[in-house]
């Protein structure tokens, strides 16, 4: 983390990072202004010329983490749809698996899905995250190899899939390597046949 002696350089890019890192070291309720203006070397009221309050505060390491999850689903880039919704899904969990309070942080702030009305948290890092894996969605579905229907369904359908799972790993029932690989495996594989034309 920061020292004393980084003061001249706070800025929001610097407590973002500060607070990304108290996120992974040490959990989501960790996160104070008055802890992290400690870490930076500064007092907690220092904080607010960057940042509006905690809940913004924790927007912007959503948007941060979303940023690093969407690269990840850009580095996908297998011809077949179906491959790229399996990896999409595997991503995800796995983004989950290895960052779990910062995962937690990042549903703080919904996507912007076409169902019912705004609740003005939504987050465009979160929509982006969700539009990403569509493509292969909506190009499955354009080839026959899905049935059709409303591609945000679809999507929906996916994630709610790919999220449970990350939710049942990171409960923590005992589950080994092999258990997780298989689990994983058979989510994803079943909600693919439940959606095959």
């Amino acid at each position: 983390m920061f020292t004393p002696d980084t003061r001249e350089a706070l800025s929001r890019d610097a407590i973002i990072t500060a607070t990304l890192e108290l996120i992974e070291k040490e959990g989501l309720d960790a996160v104070s202004l008055r802890r992290l203006g400690a870490a930076l070397g500064v007092t907690a009221p220092a904080l607010y010329a960057h940042v509006t309050d905690k809940r913004d505060l924790l927007r912007a390491v959503a948007a941060s983490a979303f940023a690093s999850l969407i690269a990840t689903f850009e580095t996908i880039d297998d011809p077949d749809p179906l491959v790229r919704i399996r990896e999409f899904s595997r991503a995800y969990i796995d983004f989950a698996g290895d960052k779990p309070d910062l995962f937690k942080t990042m549903f703080l702030f919904p996507p912007d899905l076409a169902f019912g009305a705004p609740t003005g948290e939504e987050l465009d890092a979160a929509t982006l995250a969700f539009r990403v894996p569509l493509t292969a969605l909506t190009e499955a579905m354009d080839a026959g190899v899905l049935r059709t229907m409303d591609p945000d369904l679809a999507g929906l359908t996916m994630w709610t899939v790919a999220h449970g799972c990350a939710e049942v790993l990171a409960m923590g029932f005992g589950i080994d390597a092999d258990g997780r690989e298989a689990l994983i495996a058979a989510v994803i594989d079943s909600v693919i046949a439940g959606l095959r034309a």
